[in-house]
């Protein structure tokens, strides 16, 4: 959606202070920990943009509270999976020689939207090591979240995923549907483990000062059914929040309820490897 879509589709402008009004009116508070899924373009038309929305996610947790943002870097991964889009395979040794090495300062988020991207950069926001799938956060709690990543287990059981499950977090999504909660992928891991097929990857990653291509395998997950596990969540339980944010549909849910629901759900509509029936 162009800006002037944006301007069209709504009759006045969001500002901080009536998406904070539409964050409270939804159930959030000061000192929670917090996952957000933005949409820019759900939104409307906001005065500030993407910082407007990070000033009213902010101010509504107060100075006690966490924010976290998936900071996800996709591109910096093997090339000869590339599917949106592929690339020559005469390409691939190329990119396994020259992409830059994962930083976490530096790394830019790749299809993670506006106000990831903008998040991940601002002073007193850390970010969590892995070349791919990292995690932005800042407040209290940050370091904690960020603190454990393994290389292996991007969204799993030694990820800040599981550091948020036992942290009580909430989940935002604000202008996204559950096919973007990237929570639910920990349903995944814990709902599989050792059963969950594995892919080979790689990634350019700097070690004692050096870059290098390393090569490492990973669970293969897939959010194909994660909006019909999440319609399910939302019919079976009343463990979530609705509202309006701006010109967006708003959810707001724990983190460990629908993760526990999601678990079960997996199990019994899944293939035992963990894939979806649909897929």
């Amino acid at each position: 959606m162009s800006e002037a879509s944006s301007v069209a589709a709504v009759q006045r402008p969001s500002t901080v202070e009536t998406l904070s009004a539409g964050l409270a009116a939804l159930g959030l508070r000061e000192g929670q920990v917090l996952v957000a899924h933005t949409s820019m373009r759900a939104l409307g038309w906001v005065c500030g943009g993407a910082d407007a929305v990070i000033q009213a996610l902010t101010g509504r947790l107060g100075a006690r509270g966490t924010l976290v943002m998936p900071a996800h870097s996709t591109g910096l991964s093997e090339p000869s999976g590339w599917q949106r889009p592929p690339i020559p395979p005469d390409w691939w040794s190329i990119v396994r020689e020259t992409m830059p090495a994962f930083d976490r300062q530096r790394t830019p988020t790749r299809c993670m939207g506006a106000t990831a991207e903008l998040f991940r950069t601002l002073p007193g926001t850390v970010r969590s090591d892995h070349p791919t799938a990292s995690v932005a956060a800042s407040g209290p709690r940050a370091a904690e979240i960020v603190r454990v990543h393994s290389l292996d287990d991007p969204m799993g059981l030694t990820s800040p995923w599981a550091t948020l499950y036992e942290l009580g977090a909430l989940i935002l999504l604000l202008g996204v549907g559950h096919e973007r909660n990237t929570a639910l992928h920990l349903a995944e891991r814990k709902a599989f483990r050792e059963r969950q097929r594995r892919i080979e990857t790689g990634a350019p990653i700097s070690r004692a000062g050096q870059r290098r291509w390393v090569a490492y395998d990973e669970p293969d997950v897939s959010n194909d059914d994660f909006e019909r596990l999440g319609a399910d969540f939302e019919i079976r339980t009343s463990s979530f929040n609705l509202a309006r944010v701006g010109a967006a549909q708003a959810r707001l849910m724990p983190l460990r309820a629908l993760v526990d629901f999601a678990e079960r759900w997996l199990l019994a509509h899944r293939t035992p490897d963990g894939y979806p029936t649909e897929r």
